[in-house]
């Protein structure tokens, strides 16, 4: 059997993460700086990276004790409206910093009154260069469409970011995290049950909540973009409002969380409410409480819920290459998709 790039680049981002954290943890002194009465952050991104925006909302908001939301960057490029954003620091979110539309609503953002920042693994891009300050990413080159090292060290660099607007967090924790994923990569995976199941579905719901519910989606995206699944991402709390009907014995659920939490309990009475039904839940992450309430589960990271969705997307990378492969896919050539994608 070939590696796949994608393979390849799952199994290093132990050093992409141990490099962007030495790098990127030094400038949360240069984030402080700029923070001077910010009383909300904007998030603009636009794919997995508006993902790794999730994250960062639900990281600031609970730890940093700012408002934190999800831009829509058709209002600066296509509606071409005003918005006063004074007070506010607009975070763009690119891993090329080459997608023109980030780069213009990031430009769009200062002219209405924001104080700006770029998450890019693209060192000297047009983002780089618009915005104030530019945190970059030590991903290295990443050759597979489906990004995996490129959005892990984006969760980083968030969390550097928090840190830097004065979230009381242990940046000795942040440093844990590289040992923490090769820790799963060197695990032993039984990846073949969970793929022969999910070869024969034509969709699945993935869910979690809170800090999970950005790596939820970054799953089903992956699911959709390298194995052609139709793959919904869900916070399981919108799920138990109406979605929660097309999850039957074709179309299981992958759940995840963090082994502890505000939001574990939750994940554990879904996927008993899942297996109830006759239905198959899958478990990543949550411990021993969410592996016991699931048909299968995959072993997450021994992280704090705050840095565990770093560590909970990587066996859902490894799922997703291999499950991509055993259905006689490319997963490093999606159909239809490059690595840089322009929208009008």
């Amino acid at each position: 059997m070939n590696v796949t790039h994608m393979r390849t680049e799952i199994a290093e981002q132990p050093e992409a993460l141990r490099a962007t954290i030495d790098a990127l943890l030094p400038c949360a002194a240069e984030v402080g700086a700029i923070d001077h009465d910010l009383r909300q952050v904007l998030l603009i991104a636009r794919g997995t990276s508006d993902n790794a925006a999730v994250y960062g909302s639900y990281l600031i908001q609970a730890y940093a004790g700012r408002l934190a939301t999800l831009a829509s960057p058709s209002i600066a490029t296509a509606y071409r409206s005003r918005v006063d954003l004074s007070g506010v620091l607009a975070v763009a979110l690119s891993q090329s910093g080459r997608t023109e539309e980030i780069v213009e609503t990031l430009a769009w953002a200062h002219d209405c009154g924001a104080r700006t920042l770029a998450i890019t693994n693209g060192a000297g891009s047009p983002l780089a260069q618009t915005a104030e300050v530019a945190l970059i990413t030590q991903a290295g080159a990443e050759v597979a469409v489906p990004a995996t090292k490129t959005f892990t060290t984006q969760l980083a660099a968030l969390a550097v970011l928090a840190i830097g607007l004065g979230a009381p967090l242990d940046p000795g924790a942040l440093r844990t995290v590289p040992d923490q994923v090769a820790a799963i990569l060197a695990r032993p995976l039984d990846l073949d049950p969970l793929v022969d199941e999910l070869a024969q579905d034509s969709g699945v719901v993935v869910s979690g909540r809170g800090l999970a519910y950005a790596a939820a989606l970054e799953l089903a995206l992956k699911l959709k973009e390298a194995c052609y699944l139709h793959a919904m991402g869900l916070s399981y709390a919108d799920l138990l409002h109406g979605p929660i009907a097309v999850v039957d014995a074709r179309t299981p659920a992958i759940l995840l969380a963090a082994d502890s939490g505000p939001t574990l309990d939750g994940t554990v009475d879904l996927a008993v409410r899942v297996t109830g039904a006759g239905a198959r839940a899958y478990g990543i992450g949550g411990g021993d409480r969410l592996a016991a309430a699931c048909s299968r589960a995959l072993p997450g990271p021994r992280l704090p819920e705050w840095l565990a969705p770093m560590g909970l997307i990587v066996p859902g990378q490894l799922l997703t290459e291999a499950l991509s492969r055993r259905l006689g896919l490319d997963p490093d050539h999606p159909r239809g998709l490059s690595k840089v994608t322009q929208t009008a």
